[in-house]
């Protein structure tokens, strides 16, 4: 595959000094590598894309498979200090949505969807580098249909579908720029300009939904901040641990 590295360079270095753009055929994980490179004390704002992970990892630790074309797997490290980290990897999933297709919808906290089904991740972690945070924002996106996984709550959605004929290197380049500009912007205002853009492809508005601790209710929308709002038995719910997970509760048969 050809990448578009010296192109994504040329429109990210004025934003990020120092910035680089790093392809590799193979690693065990993009996020594992950066955040290394951050307890090691290396702050300098980088892109790393892997062709292939053989230990890619999502959200409560789920794995994330991906092979040569078939997903486009990056890592972002740089340094952010926003006054909230609230409601960041919702902002990146408007960024990558909006970058991509205006069909694609938003499942709180870090997906990207369409039609019921997951095309993209988000996995993003942070680190100290001596007085400063670094941030690792891990993107993980089906080019084409996926084979069948074992244990997945929903099937998988391809980037193909949507886009026909396109590849990882030209996702990545629809991407890169305006991801980074979005965490610039997300540093300086936090999540309250994001919110409507999120609700505009909000999948879980007004549909029932079951939380990881049992509760079931009605989502309704995310704050200014980036809690969901889950309508309950007990009242309105504010969830706001990313370690909670969140789905769709499915259709009672008739």
């Amino acid at each position: 595959m050809r990448w578009p590295a010296e192109a994504i360079w040329e429109a990210i270095a004025p934003l990020l000094p120092g910035f680089t753009v790093e392809i590799l055929p193979e690693i065990d994980s993009t996020n594992t590598e950066l955040m290394r490179r951050a307890r090691a004390g290396q702050a300098e704002p980088v892109l790393l894309v892997a062709e292939t992970q053989t230990a890619g990892r999502g959200r409560l630790g789920r794995g994330w498979h991906s092979a040569p074309g078939a997903s486009l797997t990056f890592s972002l490290g740089l340094p952010l200090a926003p006054a909230d980290w609230s409601g960041l990897s919702l902002a990146v999933g408007v960024s990558l949505a909006g970058s991509l297709h205006p069909a694609i919808g938003l499942k709180w906290p870090n997906d990207l969807w369409w039609e019921q089904r997951k095309l993209a991740g988000i996995l993003i972690e942070t680190a100290a580098i001596g007085s400063q945070r670094h941030a690792v924002i891990g993107i993980g996106v089906n080019i084409a249909p996926p084979p069948t996984q074992e244990g997945l709550a929903t099937p998988a959605a391809a980037l193909r579908e949507l886009l026909p004929g396109i590849d990882a290197p030209g996702a990545l380049l629809k991407i890169a720029e305006p991801l980074v500009r979005t965490l610039l912007a997300f540093e300086q205002t936090g999540f309250s300009p994001f919110a409507a853009r999120f609700q505009v492809r909000d999948v879980l508005e007004g549909r029932e939904v079951v939380l990881s601790d049992g509760q079931q209710g009605t989502a309704r929308g995310v704050d200014e901040t980036g809690a969901l709002l889950v309508h309950t038995a007990a009242g309105l719910q504010r969830v706001t641990s990313s370690e909670v997970s969140v789905r769709p509760r499915p259709p009672l048969k008739t």
